[in-house]
């Protein structure tokens, strides 16, 4: 297994695989079929998928660890940056057929339907983590504070799921899934947060009991 994970042919398989989505996409526009509202159909397919990449990429640090595979890592960046390939166009699908490329009419969109406000505050949330992905920019941010700003991908993806459940109103049942899958992977992080804080508290106690029976 570890050899199919470190083979560069898995990651280029996987790069290509990832970019099925927008292949899709392509092949129904050249022969409509895309449906009675294209763009619509673009914004859902694109935030879906974008919900989906998400996802994709927090379950990586999970199963390295109950799977013992901890070369899934090499993965995890492709994952995030696919995410935010699919929300640009996402965006972009928005801000171009939707809104004619109208700065202003967005603007007052995004203040007026709350949906658009935390989709767009998940698209924010995601900039910056796209921008920092590199090894260049852990060097410079530094290994704790580039884990903190990108544990931003939590807050995102519940944007991304609130703004999917207040845009479909009526059949909400694939954003519920969605929201079960980050809930589960949020409470995942906060109970190995919690592990931590009880390993280092016992840790600090042995070695306070420790001091104190030498002292006497």
């Amino acid at each position: 297994m570890r050899a199919l994970l470190t083979s560069k042919w898995t990651k280029a398989a996987v790069f290509l695989l990832c970019l099925v989505p927008l292949d899709a996409l392509i092949w129904r526009a050249l022969h409509n079929g895309l449906g009675a509202n294209p763009v619509e159909f673009i914004q859902l397919t694109t935030g879906r998928w974008t919900l989906r990449f998400l996802i994709i990429t927090l379950c990586i640090t999970p199963f390295r660890k109950l799977l013992n595979l901890p070369d899934l890592i090499r993965f995890r960046r492709m994952f995030g940056l696919f995410a935010f390939f699919y929300v640009c166009l996402h965006f972009l699908t928005y801000l171009g057929p939707d809104q004619s490329f109208d700065l202003a009419a967005m603007w007052k969109d995004v203040a007026k339907r709350p949906f658009i406000t935390v989709g767009f505050l998940g698209f924010l949330l995601l900039v910056p983590l796209a921008m920092t992905s590199t090894a260049g920019w852990i060097r410079r941010l530094g290994g704790k504070r580039w884990q903190m700003l990108h544990r931003a991908i939590y807050f995102a993806a519940v944007a991304g799921v609130i703004h999917y459940y207040w845009k479909v109103k009526s059949d909400v049942r694939m954003p519920l899934f969605y929201g079960a899958l980050v809930a589960v992977l949020l409470l995942w992080r906060l109970w190995g947060w919690l592990s931590r804080r009880r390993s280092v508290v016992a840790a600090k106690l042995s070695s306070e009991g420790a001091r104190a029976g030498a002292a006497r």
